[in-house]
């Protein structure tokens, strides 16, 4: 399988980045991730909600654009599924056996994600109904594809 990870906004800290290198170098015997970053929308130091929801939709406008046609598109959102590492691990292997070979997930930015976007996702993923960082999400979701591809594979994760 390969992964796709669009997301707005770069990582600030050093301890993400270099998280998030991490498990993308060990994801690479898997079929590997692409992560593509694209800038937060420009909003004032005060924003209403308006301003944050005209946001909110312009960087998933942006975000859809780059989402492949033939790719199963999870969007990551607080008010999604949960499910475990081994049911995101399933549904991983259930879409190999159904012949889908990409999966892109979509991150979005400070605001959350908008309501287009939940509405074009094959599955909406919550990782907890605890608020992290959208930049957070990022390297625990790296860690959970890595997660999902030793489980599937029957290799051990914890040494």
């Amino acid at each position: 399988m390969k992964f796709s990870i669009l997301t707005i906004g770069k990582l600030k800290e050093a301890y993400l980045r270099d998280g998030v290198a991490e498990f993308v170098k060990r994801l690479r015997p898997y079929g590997g991730v692409t992560i593509t970053e694209l800038n937060e929308s420009k909003i004032g130091d005060k924003p209403s909600d308006a301003d944050r929801q005209h946001v909110v939709e312009e960087e998933g406008e942006r975000l859809l654009k780059l989402v492949n046609d033939r790719s199963w598109l999870v969007v990551l959102d607080v008010y999604g599924k949960t499910m475990s590492s081994e049911a995101l691990a399933a549904k991983v292997a259930e879409l190999e056996l159904d012949g889908i070979s990409e999966m892109t997930f979509v991150i979005g930015g400070a605001f959350g994600v908008s309501e287009k976007l939940r509405n074009a996702a094959r599955l909406r993923l919550s990782f907890s109904p605890m608020t992290f960082t959208h930049q957070m999400v990022r390297l625990l979701l790296v860690e959970q594809l890595y997660r999902a591809c030793k489980i599937n594979r029957g290799e051990p994760y914890h040494w």
